[in-house]
This record gives structure tokens, sequence and C-alpha cells, in this order.
């Protein structure tokens, strides 16, 4: 399993971090006109059926051997059912940009577990990076608890959303399906999304999808496209190809993308914490990144 990341993989990683990035924007547009499990069922009901086509219409398999479905049904619980219902509602009670910031404590929970657990090996080079991208985290989590010392609800939802995004991370290493990414993707994204279907007929009106404008909508568009079709293959492509600490590390910078995009897009005001977590977390990037010399 690779330290750093790959050449190749570059791409995907940038591509992932500009779409998820900008993705917060877009979720609080979105949610603030479609109730948030409806919303969550339109992402992950239309965006594994965008998979699907590609996928048949391209000739690839899409059969996912028996073996290995009660493997899948654990993973998607955590990385697809419990992230998505956590971040849609703790999205509602906290900016985008602190949102993203929040959610993107993975590392903080996935790393100790994968040294743990999975038996990898803490280099000089992990230990600098994972200091430096918490130490970015630290300050805008230090700020967001004492803001919301007296409502402290949303952050728990979205801090309980980064756990279950490293405890599913930490399965898919433990116990790989063993099925082709793409497919076990578009799986994965339908299988998981089952619960919130549910819940989103039984607990919410379906019928106020007509009143909703165009900026929503086309929020939605971006989430069932880039957020969830594209976005979630290019997620389970690198957190297989890469070790788990080199994975999170190499995320961090998502949250610095969901910070300016809500300064751009939604009128959010960074302070100092901000601007100084941003040349943390490229220090960071830097140490997954980079290869080490020999």
């Amino acid at each position: 399993m690779s330290e750093h990341m790959p050449r190749h993989l570059w791409w995907v990683l940038a591509g992932i971090t500009l779409v998820w990035g900008f993705n917060w924007t877009a979720m609080k547009v979105a949610i603030a006109e479609v109730a948030p499990l409806t919303f969550r069922t339109l992402c992950l009901a239309a965006g594994s059926a965008v998979l699907f086509t590609v996928l048949k219409a391209s000739g690839q398999p899409l059969a996912i051997p028996r073996s290995q479905w009660r493997r899948l049904v654990l993973i998607a619980f955590f990385t697809i059912t419990c992230w998505n219902v956590l971040v849609v509602f703790g999205l509602r009670l906290i900016p985008s940009g602190r949102a993203a910031i929040l959610a993107y404590t993975m590392p903080a929970w996935a790393i100790p577990l994968s040294v743990w657990f999975l038996g990898e090996r803490m280099s000089t080079r992990k230990v600098i990076g994972l200091a430096l991208g918490m130490a970015g985290m630290a300050l805008l989590l230090a700020q967001e608890l004492t803001t919301l010392a007296g409502a402290p609800l949303g952050a728990l939802m979205v801090l309980g959303a980064a756990c279950t995004w490293a405890i599913g991370t930490l399965l898919q290493k433990r116990f790989p399906v063993q099925a082709p990414v793409a497919a076990l993707t578009a799986w994965m994204m339908l299988i998981g999304g089952v619960p919130i279907y549910a819940s989103a007929l039984l607990l919410e009106d379906w019928r106020a999808l007509g009143d909703v404008s165009l900026l929503p909508g086309l929020a939605v568009a971006y989430n069932v496209f880039l957020a969830f079709a594209w976005a979630y293959w290019a997620w389970i492509k690198l957190a297989t190809s890469v070790s788990v600490t080199t994975f999170s590390l190499s995320m961090l910078m998502t949250p610095v993308v969901g910070v300016i995009s809500g300064i751009l897009f939604l009128g959010e005001r960074p302070g100092w914490q901000e601007f100084a977590a941003l040349g943390l977390v490229l220090g960071c990037l830097a140490t997954v990144v980079l290869p080490a010399r020999r």
C-alpha cells in the first residue's frame, strides 16, 4: 500500500478536493428549500442511477459476488447512511465552512485507529503531517465550540459524521470488497441509501419539490452528478490505493476549499484562524503528496 500519493492519482485528489469543497456551499443552498432526507434521497438514488447507467452503457461488470455482500452492507452503513444523515442535519445548524472543517477532523479518528486496527506504521512524515493538519483543524474547532457553546448539536452531528467516515474507511481496508471500484461505488450508494429513502417517504412531503427554485435545483444536480456519481468513485479509488494515513491527510485541503466557497457564495467571513489553518493544512498536504527522498 502506497505511503504517498502516486502521481497518477494527483488529478483524482485535485478533483475530489474541489468538488467536495464547493459542495458544502451547494448543500447549504439545496437544503434551504429541499427537506434534508428528501435531498439525500435524490443525491444517492439519482447518483447511483447515473453510475449504473454509465457502467451498463460501457459494458463494465455490475455484479458483486455473493460472499461480499455482508461487507458491502456494513461499510455502506457507516460511510453512506450515517455520514449523509448526520452531515445534512448538522449543516442546517452551522455555517457551511465550519461544517466542512469539523467533518474533516476524520484523520484524528482514523489515523490512531489504523495503527491499532490495521497495524499501519507511523513514519516521521506521517506524524508531522498529522500534527500540522490537526493543528489547523484545532484552531477552527476551538472557536466553533466556543461559538456554539449554547447550541452544540450541529457541531456534534458533524463530528459524529467524521467518526463514522473514519470507521467506514478502516472497515474498507480491513475487509475489502472484491469488486470493481465503479460497481462497488454504485452499489454502496444505492444500498446505503435504503434507510434514508424509507425515512424520507415516511417523514417528509415530496410534493414540496414542485416549489423548489432554480438555485437549489442546480445545487441538487451538482450533488447528483459531481459530488455523488463522480466524487464517491474518486473517494473509493483513493481509499483503496493508498494507506489510511495518506488518504486521510490528503483530504484535509477539502475543508479549506469549503471555507473559501462559503466566503465567495454565502458571504461567510473568515478570521485569522482560517488563514492560519490554510497554511498548516498546506504543510500537511505536502507530507503525503510529495514522495520522500530516497
